[in-house]
């Protein structure tokens, strides 16, 4: 399972080896598991999964956002609510590739409808699929059959800390993130 940590946290993704059959011919992954970052868990009759926690260390509630990329399936309808230190894990599929990125300063009633201040996903609070509205730093994610990829990104601007630690998983990977708050740095005309 790896995690992913929101707002000056880590993105810890916690990746798991599910055994469900001892075989001696592996099969490639064939279902389920989450991000969450390294990610692929395989199970002997290959059935992979990868678990990813998101953890919201922010003294204010975060709205979690993912999309998936091209043809691959919407996860926890896209988005949802993560209040102040807590932590929420998905079972991302095998060979899943997509974003997750943190919004915050959001309000919606009951039907989900409203807005974030930043990383809005057209006023609803599940995204279903659309991306967020910069700035949004990105948590980017895709799972091989043999190695997973991941990175945190800032081609959609900076509106909160992210970054990704692999736990639990094989090779050398390693941590990547933006704790800083890039708005300290920025000129005030740029700051969100």
């Amino acid at each position: 399972e790896d995690i992913i940590l929101l707002c000056h946290t880590k993105v810890y993704f916690l990746r798991q080896l599910l055994s469900v059959l001892a075989m001696e011919v592996m099969l490639r992954p064939l279902l389920i598991l989450l991000l969450s970052t390294l990610y692929t868990t395989h199970i002997s009759v290959e059935v992979s999964a990868t678990a990813i926690t998101l953890y919201n260390k922010c003294t204010h509630p975060v709205w979690p956002g993912i999309q998936p990329g091209a043809g691959k399936p919407i996860l926890a309808r896209g988005g949802f609510k993560l209040p102040p230190n807590k932590a929420y894990s998905l079972r991302f599929p095998a060979a899943w590739s997509g974003r997750i990125w943190g919004r915050h300063g959001c309000s919606f009633d009951a039907s989900g409808r409203g807005r974030c201040a930043t990383g809005d996903c057209g006023g609803n609070l599940f995204c279903n699929g659309l991306g967020g509205t910069p700035p949004a730093t990105l948590a980017e994610i895709t799972l091989g059959s043999d190695q997973d990829f991941y990175d945190v990104s800032l081609v959609d601007g900076y509106n909160l800390a992210i970054s990704i630690t692999p736990f639990k998983g094989s090779g050398k990977c390693s941590y990547a993130g933006c704790v800083s708050d890039l708005n300290m740095m920025c000129p005030v005309g740029l700051q969100v």
